[in-house]
C-alpha cells in the first residue's frame, strides 16, 4: 500500500470521515449476475482445480459522498473478508496457494490477465469486484493513472505469493486444501459465490 493511501486509510478509521456505515454499504451494492471464468493449470500457474473466477461488474456504487476505497473496504468487511489492503495489482504473474483473494476496483481501469499466460485478459472498471480461488493467476497488463483497487480476505487462510515453476508441485497440495469461505464478500451469506463455489 502506498504511503498516501496508508495515511488516508488511517485517517478515515480514526474520524470516520469519507467512510460509509455498515447500512450504507449495503445500500451501494447492486445485484448483479456473477460471470465466471474456469482456467487451467499452465505448468506455472495451477489455477484452482474445481472453483472459477467469479466477476461481478458493476457490482459497487461508489458516490463521491464517500471514498471509494473505505466503500470496497466497509463491504468486505461486513462480509468477514478483512486483511485489507489499498494498492494496484502486481504487473508480472503470481498467485495464492493458501488463501482466497477479492480485489474490488476503486477507482480507474485496467486490462488484467487472470489464469497465467493462456488465461484470459479482462478489462475491469471503478465498481467492478472479481473473486479469486486460491491458485488463479494474475497479473496487471495496463491500467490508468488513477487505477487503484481493494484486496482482501476470508479470515482464513496464510498469505503466500507465488511466481515460480518450483512452487507449482507443493502448490498443488495446499490449493484443493483452502476451505470454501463462509461468505460472498460482495453479497454475504446468501450471495452467488456459494452456489458457484460448491463444497467437495
Amino acid at each position: 500500500m502506498s504511503f498516501l493511501q496508508s495515511v488516508k486509510k488511517a485517517v478515515e478509521e480514526v474520524t470516520g470521515v469519507a467512510r460509509p456505515g455498515r447500512q450504507e454499504v449495503i445500500d451501494l451494492v447492486r445485484l448483479r449476475k456473477p460471470d465466471e471464468f474456469h482456467f487451467k493449470g499452465d505448468g506455472l500457474v495451477p489455477n484452482h482445480p474445481f472453483w472459477s473466477l467469479v466477476v461481478y461488474r458493476g457490482a459497487v456504487k461508489l458516490p463521491e459522498a464517500f471514498d471509494s476505497a473505505a466503500v470496497m473496504e466497509g463491504l468486505f468487511n461486513a462480509n468477514g473478508w478483512g486483511d485489507s489492503w489499498r494498492n494496484g495489482i502486481y504487473e508480472y504473474v503470481h498467485y495464492h496457494s493458501r488463501i482466497h483473494e477479492v480485489l474490488g476496483v476503486a477507482r480507474g481501469t485496467a486490462k488484467v490477465r487472470f489464469g497465467g499466460n493462456k488465461g484470459r485478459t479482462l478489462s475491469l472498471k471503478a465498481g467492478d469486484v472479481t473473486v479469486l480461488p486460491a491458485g488463479t493467476g494474475h497479473q496487471c497488463i495496463t491500467a490508468s493513472s488513477d487505477f487503484l483497487v481493494v484486496g482482501a480476505y476470508p479470515p482464513f487462510g496464510t498469505y503466500d505469493e507465488c511466481t515460480t515453476a518450483e512452487q507449482h508441485k507443493g502448490a498443488l497440495l495446499t490449493i484443493p486444501q483452502v476451505d470454501r469461505p463462509g461468505k460472498d464478500p460482495v453479497y454475504g451469506s446468501k450471495g452467488p459465490l456459494l452456489q458457484k463455489w460448491k463444497k467437495v
